[in-house]
């Protein structure tokens, strides 16, 4: 009697799934055990909603190493909006918009202005990615505004942040640009994700039409060093137009 190889090669179809599943973090292909995902599977997408709840759930850290090493570096000033809590954060956005007014009294004390650049470092929905991606980030941004001959003001850090709150801060330093390193809503692919939003003299009133965006930076998305390219390149692209938002692309797109 013939023995059967105790691995078969793999069929057209599995290997075409296998290249699938290779070129993108999405669950696809991922077979079942009768009506369910086989256990493996099931573990892990438990694994992975459970550090998302957590990257949103976790206060941001200035005391983890990295983000302690990089305030030795960078002293910043770090203040709050009118969110005091993260329940109400979650469910009031417009208050993650709006800084207290002590908030604003101190970034007046500290900061002169009309900087270049203004830094700014904001929590958002996930610190995880914060403490994973700015320890990195933000010195290679600041040394790519310093090679140029642009100001840079003083890091800004803000606790319960959300978006908008790049028109307080335009509105109080007057800043050319305002770069806002944020923790994106985190997804079961990864919860360490960073967003730049980017907005030429931001002001009160401006929206997401107004700002330029650019997403995904993790090791499995846009690399760190690459991103702080392309928030400079940015930065420049903005300053040469006086302007920001979906009428300004980014220097990248437009040689591609």
């Amino acid at each position: 009697m013939e023995l059967c190889a105790p691995f078969a090669d793999p069929t057209p179809a599995e290997r075409t799934a296998a290249w699938l599943r290779a070129a993108t973090p999405a669950r696809i292909f991922t077979g079942r055990a009768g009506s369910s995902y086989h256990t493996a599977t099931l573990l892990a997408l438990r694994g992975d909603h459970a550090a998302a709840r957590d990257a949103v759930s976790t206060p941001l850290d200035l005391d983890a190493p990295g983000m302690a090493a990089l305030a030795d570096r960078f002293p910043w000033t770090v203040v709050a909006t009118m969110a005091d809590s993260r329940h109400r954060y979650l469910r009031r956005p417009d208050l993650g918009r709006r800084l207290t007014p002590q908030a604003r009294q101190t970034i007046r004390a500290a900061h002169g202005p009309g900087p270049d650049v203004q830094l700014v470092i904001g929590d958002g929905l996930s610190s995880t990615a914060v403490h994973a991606q700015v320890p990195a980030l933000l010195p290679l941004v600041h040394e790519g505004c310093a090679v140029r001959g642009w100001s840079v003001g003083r890091p800004i850090v803000v606790r319960q942040c959300r978006v908008g709150v790049l028109n307080e801060i335009g509105d109080l330093l007057d800043p050319a640009v305002v770069v806002l390193l944020i923790g994106e809503r985190p997804g079961l692919a990864t919860a360490e994700s960073l967003s730049a939003y980017l907005a030429y003299r931001p002001r009160p009133g401006h929206t997401d039409a107004d700002r330029n965006l650019l997403s995904n930076i993790h090791r499995a998305g846009i690399p760190v060093r690459e991103a702080a390219s392309r928030i400079v390149g940015l930065v420049e692209a903005l300053m040469a137009d006086g302007r920001s938002g979906v009428a300004v692309k980014e220097p990248a797109a437009l040689e591609s």
